[in-house]
């Protein structure tokens, strides 16, 4: 007898295969059987299935986890989200090897880059590790819902090995350092670390406007750190770059150096909107010389939500809204409701300052974020396109729809992924060979985004909803966040309906899949803000073979695992 048997499921096994309705058993917390109706044995539990979808659960290649997953055991919102696999450490940020006493640097650079708060972290971590090994170690020792995977980031390694020196992008690594970071980091692939991870955009700066610690990182230290990865014979190389002239090149040479798969992060930006096709070609002409190159790829805009509680909005800098800063937010928002001359002197006397102006260019693509929860609105839904049509300030309009919903309503300003105004780029995007899903940032940008979500829009938008432009088969779109994702990081026993592998899967009344509207709560440590966004349709969540989640609540159970290195890839 199988310990669950799933019956008449339309499964999307993760390989890009069509899909064919089926049983599924488990064994062991592995998939047993994968066969037509009724040629499958019976199960110590059943679950009748008929009219789900059946997937391997989501795999998050680019999550900022690495505070949450040591107070939180469920990293929500992803768990919310059919997310199975984690992985984090990315972007060069993250909170090991530290020094004792220096963590208030690595913090002060996670809030800057991430924008998680400097209360949150220091509240929230514990900081029982000095080295790599020791974090993994203490990541080991709790139970949570899903699998979690480490990767070293570069910032933390520097700082640990050049103390305030590394914290100086100018600053070059003399010969000891560069050897002794090497070996920091050669220490830590083996002790389960998926990856090295480094920045090289002006967008990462901790909260005292200091750029990352690697974004100069000349060729000696790279080739230095390429060397460690060789030796370890493990790890992937992520990079988040502006890919200026000659980066690409710099970042290939590394991993060839490695001989370790390069993965890279791909977005569109206004500045230079054609960039993101030229670095996509390099990706693929890298891999047609035999590198194992990916360019991870988001599945919506990039985009940040605006709130009277959130981190921006048009009026952060306004004389009369500082003047309300320490008042709780309820207290705010009565005022603001019930005071129209302060709403009319919020509008018409604001400060002509660099925010104002930037303001005034954002809500040209900047829309209300309403039940439907559209992430293609077309350009005359904009804040200001409405305001023009009905004879308004687009600053009016913008507070008007600020206070909806007791003031917690949410704007979204697409800034990236956008400039078309449509999603035909992101298609373009999804539809290269050498793309996977992985720019969600879960667990960061608490007070502006909650892309952890992207899983679900991934297959409501692509797959059911759009109405500007064409579909993609959910067949594609399931392997594009399972199997994909997982080969990204070498976690070969994953993200594929099949005999022998890890039975992580989710069954989803896809009819009904549907996003919630993103909402900001208070409840991180410290009493600390963050936004989110749940999802109705999710019937069920298996990690290893074990319910994790039921219609949107977690059953309690915690079987998920620190994944260590190659240990994570059984076949």
């Amino acid at each position: 007898m199988h310990d669950l048997v799933v019956r008449g499921a339309r499964v999307i096994d993760g390989t890009g295969a069509a899909g064919r309705v089926a049983d599924v058993a488990v064994d062991g917390g592995v998939i047993a059987v994968v066969a037509d109706p009724g040629a499958v044995g019976p199960g110590r539990r059943e679950i009748i299935a008929e009219g789900l979808l059946l997937t391997p659960g989501w795999v998050d290649i680019h999550t900022h986890y690495d505070g949450q997953a040591t107070w939180d055991p469920y990293l929500t919102p992803s768990s919310w989200h059919g997310v199975t696999t984690a992985v984090f450490g990315n972007c060069s940020v993250g909170f090991a090897p530290v020094r004792p006493g220096s963590e208030a640097y690595l913090i002060n650079l996670m809030e800057g880059v991430e924008d998680i708060p400097e209360t949150v972290l220091a509240e929230g971590i514990d900081f029982r590790w000095e080295s790599f090994p020791e974090y993994l170690d203490v990541l080991a020792s709790t139970p949570r819902i899903m699998d979690i995977g480490a990767q070293v980031p570069h910032a933390a390694l520097r700082y640990y090995v050049m103390g305030e020196r590394g914290a100086d992008f100018a600053e070059t690594p003399d010969a000891a350092e560069i050897t002794r970071m090497g070996e920091l980091l050669e220490a830590s692939l083996h002790a389960g670390a998926l990856g090295f991870t480094t920045s090289r955009t002006v967008k990462h700066r901790a909260a005292d406007g200091r750029l990352t610690p690697g974004y100069g990182a000349e060729e000696a230290e790279l080739t230095g750190l390429a060397q460690a990865m060789k030796r370890a014979g493990a790890g992937v190389l992520e990079v988040n770059s502006d890919f200026g002239e000659g980066d690409f090149a710099r970042l290939r040479a590394a991993a060839e150096i490695a001989g370790r798969p390069l993965s890279v992060l791909l977005v569109q930006v206004d500045k230079a909107p054609d960039l993101w096709r030229e670095t996509l070609e390099q990706v693929g002409e890298a891999c047609a010389d035999g590198l194992e190159v990916t360019a991870q790829v988001g599945s919506r805009p990039i985009g940040m939500l605006m709130g009277l509680e959130a981190t921006m909005h048009p009026f952060t800098t306004h004389p009369l809204w500082l003047e309300m800063s320490d008042l709780p937010p309820r207290e705010r928002f009565a005022r603001l409701a019930g005071e129209a001359e302060l709403r009319r002197r919020l509008v018409e006397e604001r400060p002509d300052d660099e925010h104002v102006r930037w303001m005034g260019q954002v809500l040209r693509r900047t829309f209300e974020l309403d039940e439907a929860v559209d992430y293609e609105p077309a350009a005359a839904l904009s804040i200001a396109a409405r305001a023009a049509a009905q004879g308004r300030d687009p600053f009016d309009l913008a507070l008007e729809l600020l206070l909806a919903s007791d003031g917690r309503a949410l704007l979204l300003h697409p800034f990236e992924n956008y400039c078309a105004g449509d999603l035909e780029v992101v298609k373009e995007m999804l539809e290269d060979p050498h793309t996977v899903c992985g720019v969600a940032d879960a667990g960061a940008h608490v007070g502006i985004i909650c892309d952890a979500s992207s899983p679900t829009s991934l297959l409501t938008h692509w797959g059911r909803d759009r109405s500007r432009g064409d579909r993609l088969p959910l067949e594609f779109l399931v392997r594009k966040q399972t199997s994909a994702t997982a080969r990204t990081y070498g976690l070969l026993d994953r993200g594929v309906i099949a005999p022998g592998y890890k039975a992580d899967f989710n069954l989803i009344d896809f009819d009904a899949l549907r996003l919630h509207r993103p909402e900001l709560i208070y409840d991180l440590p410290a009493g600390g803000r963050r936004i989110i966004q749940k999802a109705d349709g999710y019937r069920h969540t298996f990690v290893s073979g074990v319910e994790v989640m039921r219609d949107g609540e977690a059953t309690g159970e915690l079987p998920g695992q620190l994944l260590r290195g190659a240990q994570a890839a059984r076949r």
